[in-house]
């Protein structure tokens, strides 16, 4: 049977997958059976996750996966300016975690001409990973991990996935060049920029979507 922790992180990578849609409803006796784990278990993995900002209860209703708001998209991309920008303004272009911007960077514009919009979203994610390895910080990270998640879901909303990643692959380019030719500031601010024009984008996605 598996522990806490790693049922909560099965369910939790089943999510950000898509597994499951924003607002579908999680049936607590299918999944048990399906997982074979115990009900007491399965609530226990979803306390986790309900602090993670992944599922909610709902009255009346059991839990469901989250559907992130348009106050939750502004609060998400707030997060992100203050980690990501502050760990990359405050970085070494020599730190090792530039290697893996490097390496994820690749995978994206890899995947880019066969248009695998989910690999190319997993190497854009890793790349801002990377980014946040730049602070040397284990609670940094553990809380971006939190924020990227809901981020995860935020894009599992918008049925557009060439604009959500195909540009910003660009903008990572951008960003590391400015890191390694002009500096940790430089970067920092093109960072800044790029997630400013992120943020216009998903939020206008979702006005077009009638999101409130």
């Amino acid at each position: 049977m598996p522990t806490r922790a790693p049922l909560a992180d099965i369910l939790r990578e089943r999510i950000i997958d898509g597994d499951f849609a924003p607002g579908s409803r999680l049936s607590e006796s299918a999944l048990a059976e399906q997982l074979e784990v115990s009900r007491n278990t399965l609530r226990e993995a979803f306390r986790v996750l309900a602090e993670q900002g992944l599922i909610e209860h709902v009255p009346h209703r059991g839990v469901s996966v989250a559907s992130p708001t348009i106050a939750d998209v502004i609060d998400i991309y707030r997060a992100r300016r203050v980690i990501e920008c502050t760990a990359l303004r405050q970085s070494e272009p020599e730190h090792p975690a530039v290697q893996l911007m490097r390496d994820s960077l690749a995978e994206a514009e890899a995947n880019l001409p066969a248009e695998d919009w989910r690999r190319v979203g997993s190497a854009n994610m890793a790349f801002h990973d990377a980014i946040v390895a730049l602070s040397d910080s284990p609670r940094l990270a553990r809380t971006y991990r939190d924020v990227a998640a809901e981020l995860r879901l935020v894009f599992l909303e918008i049925d557009d996935p060439r604009a959500l990643h195909e540009p910003f692959v660009r903008k990572n380019r951008v960003v590391l060049t400015a890191l390694l030719e002009r500096g940790p500031a430089a970067a920092a601010e093109e960072l800044e920029r790029y997630l400013m024009a992120s943020e216009r984008t998903v939020l206008g996605a979702f006005t077009r979507m009638g999101k409130a």
